[in-house]
């Protein structure tokens, strides 16, 4: 009896001392959360010390405003993952949200990240009066708006292609909602939201500068961090710092990249799609040296069993939803309380679009409007023309890359640094050569608009090949399947629904960015396009807010046809013809 406690106990004990990965890991953990806490501990700072605080162009003062960029992009993309599973699930699963709800998201996306700063700024200031956290929360949420709606429409997608299959096998199990949602669902929509949270992570970067320098009224707050930073090196023509500034972001990505991304990528490929191997799964030095702690391990026991037990619970709506696998949170689906909700959705447009009339009557000519109209039709121009040649270019590179793990594991942080690298370090460059060669700035700055969008598109290829099923391209081998008749019948078919994702973001991002890229300039050097985005800009710096919001207004609605009248027929059309069922 004595033997068999002394031996259980040894046992006992042995199972919760660290080995020697646990020692490894620790040190790591320790430095992951004592960073957290610094940055924590900075933002409950008064907001006085922002006054007597300076943005030094010095290297040494690079790796602490990294960190500090670092976990304000860190937190934006904690807010918009909640977000992304909230918003995308009520517009996937309910067809009344829908109507309202992915409108919104279109217009939410037109929208300039400082058209977001000059309504928040002095809501979060005024939430946290006296401390920094307030201008920290305001540049957090600044990120997310950059970041949420990418993610949001990707989950969105695929809850709307779910194989009908699988949806099948998870009612003949009698599967909750609930359950299926988290047993079924968000792992199928893993590969794809992983690739588009490396994409908002980089596609962050793009408005950094914006959200890390915040105008209020005649007060300007400098936030340390990269942003701040390449603001104050290209405000001083510093091209040293620049450089400064491209070498750390390299590394802040090859690190979130190597402790982040990878990880994820590698953890998420249990959920693809297949019954047999591809022989070269992606891989990551950090989830298996977690893998290999023995203390970690067992202290992440308890969370992991509470996560388990919390997915399994049997929470079910309403009996006359639960049958509909896209209404396990709506209301009960008469075609009176249709028409009662079409009724609603149309009185609230009668009435903003009344009281639009108004407004523009009282404050601006229609004549104004109409100008407005043709410049946005200009940029439409532009828009189409780019986002068709970028999908040209990079659909075929995507496939290339999703169908080999192992190159997408090397190529993957490359794709990172060249989404993250902001697009306006290069405008100089083409400010420059415009006024040496005479070039027409219509013709010559309209590349700019898509290349800080473009990777949208190449993100989402990615995540679709990634997630292909290796079954399928098997049977396509066998059959000898070769040459346009495999991209025509096998693979753009199973990519399909994430090529429209990226592209939709790649458009609406592109509107975005054709404020700040139809209008550029270097010095005393400044070229202007025609075009809606140039008119946003101009009427910004100006200061007029009616001709100002009516540039906003007016590429909301262009960007809500635009998605209404191509990308949601060929959402509809991968939904109902390209299904992997």
């Amino acid at each position: 009896m004595s033997h068999s406690f002394r031996f259980q106990s040894h046992a006992f004990i042995w199972r919760i001392l660290p080995n020697r990965w646990d020692l490894i890991a620790f040190p790591l953990i320790l430095g992951a959360l004592a960073l957290a806490a610094s940055g924590l501990h900075q933002a409950m700072a008064p907001l006085a010390d922002l006054a007597t605080q300076t943005i030094s162009l010095h290297p040494a003062h690079l790796p602490e405003y990294a960190l500090r960029t670092t976990l304000r992009m860190l937190a934006a993309m904690a807010l918009s993952l909640i977000f992304t599973f909230i918003y995308g699930t009520l517009a996937a699963k309910s067809r009344r949200a829908e109507k309202v709800l992915v409108p919104l998201l279109d217009i939410a996306q037109s929208i300039p990240v400082l058209g977001y700063l000059s309504f928040t700024v002095t809501f979060f200031i005024a939430l946290f009066p006296g401390r920094i956290l307030g201008v920290e929360c305001a540049a957090i949420f600044a990120i997310f708006t950059s970041q949420a709606w990418n993610m949001t429409f990707s989950f969105y997608q695929s809850l709307r292609t779910v194989p009908r299959d699988l949806l099948e096998v998870s009612r003949n199990f009698q599967l909750s909602a609930w359950q299926r949602f988290w047993k079924l669902e968000v792992p199928f929509s893993m590969p794809g939201l992983i690739w588009n949270m490396m994409m908002s992570m980089s596609g962050g970067w793009f408005f950094i500068v914006a959200s890390e320098a915040i105008t209020v009224g005649h007060h300007t707050f400098l936030l340390p961090g990269i942003g701040a930073y390449l603001a104050q090196a290209i405000d001083t023509r510093n091209l040293a710092a620049v450089g400064w500034v491209v070498l750390a972001m390299a590394l802040v990505i090859l690190i979130y990249d190597q402790c982040l991304f990878r990880p994820l990528v590698a953890w998420a490929d249990k959920f693809r799609l297949e019954n047999t191997n591809t022989g070269s799964a992606p891989s990551s030095w950090l989830l298996d040296l977690i893998q290999r702690t023995r203390l970690i391990r067992r202290m992440l026991v308890p969370a992991t069993r509470l996560l388990s037990w919390a997915a399994r619970l049997r929470i079910r709506p309403h009996r006359s939803t639960e049958h509909h696998p896209r209404a396990f949170i709506s209301w009960t689906s008469s075609k009176a309380g249709d028409a009662l909700w079409g009724l609603i959705i149309t009185f609230a447009i009668a009435v903003l679009s009344w009281h639009a009339f108004v407004y523009i009557s009282a404050c601006l000519s229609w004549n104004e409007v109409i100008y407005v109209l043709t410049l946005g039709l200009m940029t439409l121009a532009r828009v189409l023309l780019l986002i068709f040649l970028a999908s040209v270019i990079w659909v075929p590179i995507g496939v290339w890359i999703g169908l080999r793990p192992a190159l997408a594991q090397k190529v993957q942080p490359l794709a990172q640094f060249l989404a993250a690298f902001p697009a306006n370090l290069l405008f100089p460059l083409f400010v420059v050569a415009i006024a040496r060669f005479r070039l027409n700035p219509d013709l010559w700055l309209s590349p700019l608009i898509v290349l800080g969008t473009q990777w949208y598109i190449l993100f989402n290829v990615i995540a679709g090949a990634s997630a292909y099923p290796n079954d399928y391209r098997e049977v396509a081998a066998n059959l000898h399947i070769r040459g346009w008749q495999w991209w025509k019948q096998v693979i753009l078919p199973g990519i399909f629904p994430y090529y429209v994702t990226g592209a939709m973001t790649a458009s609406g991002g592109a509107w975005n960015a054709s404020i700040v890229s139809e209008a550029v300039s270097w010095g005393d050097t400044q070229f202007t396009a025609h075009g809606l985005g140039a008119y946003i800009a101009e009427m910004t710096e100006a200061g007029n807010m009616p001709h100002m919001m009516l540039g906003i207004a007016v590429m909301s609605v262009f960007v809500m046809l635009f998605n209404r009248l191509l990308w949601r027929p060929l959402y509809a059309y991968a939904e109902s013809r390209l299904r992997l069922d």
